[in-house]
């Protein structure tokens, strides 16, 4: 199937360029258009139902009309002069907020809002939430509802702002905003300017290791663009996907695909690039599109494999119990199947159409090139491979090392982020006033005995989660409109996104509300710090879990494309010690030497997932290369240093695209954010660099060709490929 899709793209190019063309634009534009559509907000939805706070969220939509997409933002006002607040100051405040809860916000209409976007015109809820205790300051609760990531929704809050900071300036009140989207409008506008250069210089550091490899503008500009067309069609597919299934996205799948898809594409890319390079120079004969057709059958198997490594890889995520997980694997496994596709179809397509013209103006094709690093490589691991297996796997313990005593951090705050107006506000905030005041923890009470409930009755609850300790002050109860349900808010002297908050909510709160509930009544405790405790025994279950179904199904892959027993278990040993020596490394450079809390707690997953999948392709790829070798005649080692001559340039230039695309996730100011993209980033050169160019073929060469026992390559001398090459084919012997 693969050489007659590869076949069939060689054949007729034009017409799979154009299909490619018109899909990919069509799915670009309309993915763009609804992928807020198909985003689910927050973090408590993906919890499953048995889950304490999961549990809260229902209460609170059912009995108190909480909306999933709510955006709750606090407005600190206070008098201009910083004199403190009279009670004609609270006054006009109040009455300003009145106004502000029956005036309509209508969506601006910018060059950053897509045609096709949703209008997200809205008439916020607003009202007086409380009054500093020094009558500095008086606060305002606000909701506007849609997805924060939707341009639309940041613009609407923009109008809000605008409009309440004019309102209240006239009665000489300063207004400050922070919380939820005031946060991350003020984050992303601190950031626009190194986002695009950050943007910018990734595609610039692509673009010249192209341009330094094949000494052509061609090759560097051209699989940007084919990665491009492919990846919106999979982005495409995936909201697509989203909208007709009825399961919202996460918020950073997107963007994480984005990311996923630049890095595979091009290594693809590159695989037949240099294949193909390879095949022109030894048939100065062969037209373009016969060696298009040849490259594309050849290495277009070993692409699907590790194309399907990757997809098995993510789509374990299927089987956790936190949604996030669950949604994210099967949206990456489709997005890669989509790129899969594209390298088998529209890659080949653009490699016949161009011919030898992809590397113009270079020379290179005309001459044998003379030994380079990689030559000087290969031939130091056929005569040292033991002194270069002990120094790789010693580099690796060292590293892995640092996880002893390794840490997770469930903060999504943390430190280390813009200090922007929000940020000012809160800390205003927080000086008068309980940290989590502006993001309460709520216990939700339900009666279960048919009985309505009263003040009175949950009286005693109340004052008993007031004398907790960390609980900085308790809200007046608030009951639903039908009485079987009632809501006690608190707010707790620390932030609710630290593990101290999280500790509070899960210790002394939940056992206080279990214990001090009325008869005939049961509570359930939410909120953001409620949140992310659970979500955190969510995680360290589904890590149980994922590992292991993840780790089986790769083994799967590699025992159907080698034919051997040893070789995939060298495969996995070696992908595992770069998980381990990515992890531990990231552990040291963000617990001990930035002094973080830990290490975020989706990294764990997101590396084994990442480096073992992606670490897992440059290994094959050098593995298919060696087989191919060493069913030649000569000595295995010589069959190794061939392959690791031919296949590292390879390798080199694809870690290095791919670590620079998740490299520039590291300058982003979410800490998160920086691990993702630095221990990535780290991951993948380790993999390319020390597993597949030095400890792989190492270990090639020590095993001989009895590392494909039971089916071992025996060359054989009289055969020759269908291009008229005299090689020999694969024999496979027991």
């Amino acid at each position: 199937m693969i050489r007659a899709l590869t076949g069939f793209s060689t054949r007729s190019p034009w017409k799979v360029i154009a299909l490619w063309v018109v899909l990919g634009l069509a799915a670009t534009v309309l993915g763009q258009a609804f992928v807020f559509r198909a985003v689910q907000t927050g973090n408590a939805g993906f919890l499953p139902a048995p889950y304490d706070s999961a549990a809260a969220l229902k209460i609170a939509e059912e009995r108190f009309g909480a909306k999933p997409d709510a955006n709750l933002l606090t407005v600190l006002v206070a008098r201009s002069d910083g004199a403190p607040l009279a009670p004609a100051d609270e006054q006009r405040i109040d009455a300003q907020a009145e106004r502000l809860s029956k005036k309509r916000v209508v969506m601006p209409r910018t060059k950053e809002t897509m045609p096709l976007a949703q209008d997200h015109s809205q008439v916020p809820r607003v009202s007086p939430a409380m009054t500093a205790p020094d009558r500095s300051f008086r606060l305002l609760s606000v909701e506007l509802t849609g997805n924060p990531a939707d341009t639309g929704v940041q613009e609407t809050y923009r109008a809000f702002r605008e409009s309440a900071r004019d309102a209240l300036a006239e009665d000489g009140l300063r207004t400050g905003f922070t919380g939820g989207i005031a946060d991350r409008v003020d984050t992303t506008d601190a950031e626009k300017t190194r986002s695009t250069v950050v943007g910018i210089a990734m595609l610039a550091v692509i673009v010249l290791l192209h341009v330094l490899v094949f000494r052509s503008a061609l090759a560097a500009l051209l699989p940007l663009l084919a990665v491009s067309i492919i990846g919106g069609a999979a982005a495409g597919a995936v909201v697509g996907a989203a909208l007709l299934t009825g399961i919202g996205l996460s918020e950073s799948t997107p963007s994480l695909i984005s990311v996923v898809l630049v890095g595979i594409g091009i290594d693809y890319f590159l695989f037949l690039l240099f294949r193909f390079r390879e095949q022109l120079r030894e048939h100065p004969d062969q037209s373009g599109r016969e060696a298009a057709a040849h490259v594309a059958g050849r290495v277009g198997t070993a692409i699907t494999s590790a194309a399907l490594t990757i997809v098995a890889a993510f789509a374990t995520l299927g089987v956790a119990s936190f949604g996030q997980f669950r949604v994210l694997g099967p949206a990456i496994a489709l997005s890669v199947l989509v790129m899969l596709l594209g390298s088998l179809t529209l890659m080949p397509a653009l490699l016949a159409v161009t011919g030898r013209r992809m590397f113009w103006p270079s020379r290179a094709l005309e001459r044998e090139p003379r030994p380079g690093s990689a030559a000087r490589m290969g031939d130091r691991v056929a005569r040292r491979p033991f002194v270069l297996v002990l120094a790789s796997v010693a580099l690796l313990a060292a590293l892995a090392a640092g996880v002893v005593g390794m840490r997770m951090d469930y903060g999504q705050g943390g430190g280390g982020g813009e200090r922007t107006a929000a940020v000012a506000t809160a800390a205003e905030i927080a000086g008068a006033l309980p940290a989590g005041v502006s993001d309460p923890t709520s216990v939700f009470v339900t009666a279960s005995d048919g009985a309505a409930l009263t003040v009175e009755r949950l009286d005693g609850l109340s004052k008993a989660l007031a004398g907790v300790s960390g609980v900085g002050q308790v809200a007046d109860t608030v009951l639903s409109e039908d009485r079987r349900a009632a809501r006690i808010d608190l707010f707790l002297t620390s932030d609710p996104l630290r593990q101290e908050a999280r500790d509070l909510v899960t210790g002394p709160v939940r056992a206080t509300a279990a214990a001090r509930t009325p008869a005939g009544t049961e509570a359930h405790v939410g909120g953001t710090a409620a949140v992310f405790a659970d979500i955190a025994t969510a995680v360290d279950k589904d890590l149980r879990v994922v590992f292991p179904v993840a780790a089986a199904l790769i083994a799967l892959i590699l025992f159907a494309l080698l034919r051997s027993l040893l070789a995939p278990v060298i495969l996995l040993v070696s992908v595992g010690l770069g998980f381990a020596a990515t992890l531990g490394a990231s552990t040291l450079v963000f617990q001990h030497a930035l002094d973080r809390p830990g290490v975020d707690f989706t990294l764990p997953l997101v590396l084994f997932l990442f480096v073992v999948a992606l670490g897992t392709d440059y290994n094959i790829l050098m593995s298919d290369r060696i087989r191919e070798e060493m069913a030649r005649p000569g000595p295995a080692r010589a069959a190794v240093g061939r392959a690791v001559r031919h296949t590292a340039p390879a390798i080199a230039t694809a870690g290095l695209v791919l670590a620079a695309s998740f490299g520039s996730l590291a300058v982003t100011p979410a800490p998160s954010t920086q691990q993702t993209g630095f221990a990535t980033a780290l991951g993948i050169m380790l993999s390319a660099f020390v597993l597949s160019i030095v400890l792989v073929p190492a270990l090639a060469t020590l095993l001989g060709r009895s590392m494909w026992w039971p089916v071992r390559p025996r060359p054989r001398t009289q055969d020759s490929d269908p291009d008229g090459r005299r090689t020999p084919d694969r024999v496979l012997v027991g």
